[in-house]
């Protein structure tokens, strides 16, 4: 989300649409109910840069972070070590129109720059860039429909590029790109393929800038480092897919998704996975005290593989979560009809 005064448009008008529809299920959206598991969220660090103070996209490669802010704050990419300290800048090498979030694919960063509150773009683009030098290059893409507001860039083992919308209400339409970002040309423009659509939330995990509204909007997403785990976030909460084979589209629109709470964070926009599965979280500090980057560790390892040996206990454990539900739902719909039946005998 841009800053300034069209973040204060932005919100304002998602404010004025109203709450009515916040339980209606997105049509054509991904159906499964996600499985809750509340992990344990620490604080990694907390960065003291005030450049950060927007940080939208995250990535990280080995002992690094990269981090970036979004619109009137991109222009930078900040190298961090695992205290937050800033060990180096890396000057975008093309002028952004409003970058949403990071990636790291073999080695080089691409940012996701697809930030469109008013849906005007006749283009987005992804810029690639060398980890090292800061030398990169603009890749345009085009969407196969209208303009899109987007805040999730996924790059899979395959490097094809998905991108997945922010839809204030409604389902987050799901494109790819057919080229593998390796190949994409300069300047382009590519153009990307609607691949699918999925809804999330709302829930009632607390945090953001609006409430239970914003536990539904995407606001960033990330790739495991061995392309097997596919996380989305919202303001509030992480979405974890399985991807055995890699297949980026297929996770989010065929698997079941663990969901995660991330509470408390002011306006959280970034997520990114470390060499060793655990899951990084950032948010925009929306007028306060820069937030700390947040860790939950061991996150791939919440996700239940089918060809993994030990998943059967993980669904073992869903199904018995599951189970306790639907019977509580039943107690209380049993409860309610005796109360009625009892009511109407008197």
């Amino acid at each position: 989300m841009t800053g300034g005064g069209v973040r204060r448009r932005t919100v304002g008008a998602i404010a004025a649409v109203g709450f009515a529809v916040l339980g209606a299920a997105p049509a054509g959206a991904q159906e499964s109910s996600p499985v809750v598991i509340d992990a344990q969220v620490e604080t990694l660090c907390t960065p003291t840069e005030p450049g950060l103070a927007e940080v939208s996209g995250l990535a990280v490669d080995g002992d690094r972070i990269f981090a970036i802010g979004d619109s009137g704050a991109d222009q930078t990419v900040w190298v961090l070590d695992r205290d937050c300290a800033v060990t180096g800048t890396l000057p975008v090498p093309v002028d952004s129109y409003d970058v949403e979030d990071l990636a790291v694919h073999d080695g080089g960063l691409w940012l996701s720059d697809t930030g469109d509150n008013d849906h005007r773009r006749e283009t987005v683009a992804l810029t690639s860039m060398d980890s090292g030098s800061g030398a990169g290059r603009l890749h345009r893409l085009t969407y196969p429909d209208t303009a899109q507001d987007a805040e999730a860039l996924l790059i899979g083992v395959d490097g094809r590029p998905v991108i997945v919308s922010k839809t204030v209400f409604g389902e987050s339409g799901i494109y790819v790109s057919d080229v593998p970002v390796d190949d994409l040309p300069s300047p382009g423009p590519t153009p990307l393929r609607r691949a699918g659509a999925i809804g999330v939330g709302p829930t009632d995990t607390p945090g953001g800038p609006l409430p239970t509204v914003g536990s539904s909007l995407v606001t960033g997403g990330a790739v495991s480092v061995d392309g097997r785990v596919v996380a989305l976030r919202t303001y509030t909460d992480a979405y974890l897919f399985a991807a055995p084979d890699g297949d980026v589209v297929a996770a989010l629109t065929e698997s079941t998704p663990i969901r995660v709470p991330l509470p408390n964070e002011p306006q959280g926009e970034a997520i990114a996975f470390t060499d060793t599965g655990d899951l990084l979280t950032a948010s925009e500090s929306n007028g306060g005290a820069l937030a700390p980057i947040r860790i939950v560790r061991g996150a791939t390892d919440l996700v239940p593989m089918p060809d993994d040996e030990g998943a059967s206990s993980v669904a073992i454990q869903v199904d018995v979560t599951s189970a306790v539900v639907v019977a509580a739902g039943v107690v209380v719909v049993l409860g309610g009809v005796l109360l009625l039946v009892r009511r109407r005998r008197g």
